[in-house]
């Protein structure tokens, strides 16, 4: 499924402390792919990433046939598009992923990903598993990211300690962490694993393979 988009802050003074923060771009520019369990911490990252360098990168706004929700706008958000319209992309081979949750459907269109491309952008996708097998099986080239926690026991404090979901809800989305882990154990499906048990070194690690030479 599509994730909502998050809009990138002002441009901060503030440097973090590392070696590459003052690079522009870095040196592969495909669409990153990033992945992994609910709970995970994907979310944490990846907007310290945007934090750190806000000229640079952007998540893709996804395509959906849900009405918006208050305080949410067209186009920052989300594409809000009728039934038919999503269905004549589907038709037209027009979304590099496409899902359907709670009778509306969500999908990230090649279109909006080439525009980000086009402005200089390196766009970064927030997606789940079957996502990243709709993508693999597509002609966009990426970077596949996953997001791993240290346990399944230390996902689940992460989850509980939220506080926010039933206990129905939290089984649910430990069945499915079983699954994307052990999925992510198939060779070659993703291009880097990042255990997520310190913050700052997972960034650490995020922001150097992002970062790093093609060549390398």
């Amino acid at each position: 499924m599509a994730t909502r988009s998050f809009t990138t802050p002002p441009k901060s003074t503030h440097k973090t402390q590392t070696n590459i923060h003052d690079k522009p771009a870095p040196p592969d520019r495909r669409l990153i792919v990033i992945s992994g369990p609910s709970g995970v911490g994907k979310g944490t990252l990846y907007k310290r990433l945007f934090d750190s360098h806000p000229d640079t990168f952007c998540l893709s706004v996804s395509h959906t046939t849900r009405g918006p929700r208050p305080g949410e706008q067209d186009g920052v958000d989300y594409h809000y598009v009728t039934m038919e319209a999503f269905e004549d992309l589907i038709a037209k081979d027009g979304f590099v992923e496409h899902a359907k949750f709670g009778g509306n459907r969500y999908g990230t269109s090649k279109m909006t990903i080439e525009e980000q491309t086009k402005k200089g952008k390196v766009v970064l996708l927030d997606i789940e598993m079957e996502g990243v097998k709709q993508i693999k099986q597509s002609s966009i080239a990426a970077r596949y990211i996953f997001i791993a926690p240290p346990s399944v026991d230390a996902l689940e404090a992460r989850l509980r300690g939220r506080g926010t979901e039933d206990e129905a809800s939290i089984q649910k989305r430990l069945t499915q962490a079983h699954k994307e882990l052990e999925y992510s154990k198939t060779p070659g499906i993703h291009d880097k694993i990042i255990v997520n048990d310190d913050l700052d070194a997972a960034y650490k690690e995020l922001e150097e393979y992002i970062y790093k030479p093609m060549d390398s």
